[in-house]
């Protein structure tokens, strides 16, 4: 499961997409993340020869096994460490911003031992 840091961030925004709108197309990728639709077409075959995810006949994009695996492991990175950074004192917006870069460096291990320890924590004063 070794892919880049931008094919990370597009599997976690076709999975968000997917849960808000119940289908997604490159067009709406693109919208999302601000890209340009050539941009996103591009990283979408990319995707596809890979395997992490289909494109119906349609063009409606649908995240495989792998991609989704992938796009669930991020998009829990980037909850739990914006939640993290605000119980810390952290403006929502700078945490989203600093998880974002957070959730495609951290190991594995690292992460499961952060969620360990605070995941229960209120971290009231």
């Amino acid at each position: 499961m070794n892919i880049a840091e931008s094919g990370e961030m597009y599997l976690e925004t076709i999975y968000i997409l997917s849960k808000k709108l119940g289908y997604v197309r490159s067009l709406d990728v693109a919208e999302h993340m601000g890209f340009s639709k050539p941009s996103v077409s591009r990283a979408v075959g990319l995707l596809k020869t890979g395997e992490y995810l289909t494109v119906d006949k349609d063009g409606y994009l649908y995240l495989t096994d792998a991609g989704l695996e992938i796009a669930e492991k991020i998009y829990e990175r980037h909850t739990f460490l914006t939640d993290f950074l605000i119980k810390l004192g952290v403006d929502e917006e700078t945490a989203s911003c600093d998880a974002c870069k957070m959730e495609h460096s951290i190991s594995d291990k690292s992460f499961d031992a952060i969620k360990r320890r605070f995941a229960d924590c209120s971290f009231d004063k």
